[in-house]
């Protein structure tokens, strides 16, 4: 069996739709020229935000380990 091949109408219909969308629902911002210390501060910004995002998660997983490490305790003592 060989796939069937798409309409062109499906196509057509398709792709203007989907510009449709674009222009009409989301605008891009213009764009504007940041300075080098700009940049490095938002390169900054993202990175601390990144930093505090790990160290929620790995809070997270050293208390599930500790947990499971209580449960390991208990079963072995029985």
């Amino acid at each position: 069996m060989t796939p069937r091949k798409p309409t062109d109408q499906a196509q057509s219909r398709s792709s203007t739709e989907t510009t449709a969308v674009t222009t009409n629902a989301t605008q891009r911002k213009p764009w504007k020229k940041k300075t080098p210390l700009q940049v490095v501060t938002d390169q900054i910004t993202r990175l601390r935000e990144d930093v505090a995002h790990r160290e929620e998660e790995l809070k997270q997983a050293k208390r599930q380990m500790q947990k499971l490490d209580e449960v390991l305790k208990v079963l072995e003592s029985t």
